[in-house]
């Protein structure tokens, strides 16, 4: 099941850059993870400093 990024996201960018398969990218509110991109590796979950990205 792919991540998706929460409301708590505070767009800092910080898993864009991140994630292996670019699945992230800046939405209008917060950033957006592609589900059909997206491998559930976890490392945008690991590099977020408010846990908005959850698997």
């Amino acid at each position: 099941m792919a991540y998706i990024i929460n409301d708590e996201c505070i767009s800092c960018g910080a898993c864009e850059s991140e994630c292996p398969v670019n699945a992230i990218s800046a939405g209008d509110d917060k950033y957006v993870i592609d589900a059909d991109t997206c491998i559930d590796c976890g490392a945008c979950g690991a590099v977020c400093p408010v846990d908005a990205p959850q698997g």
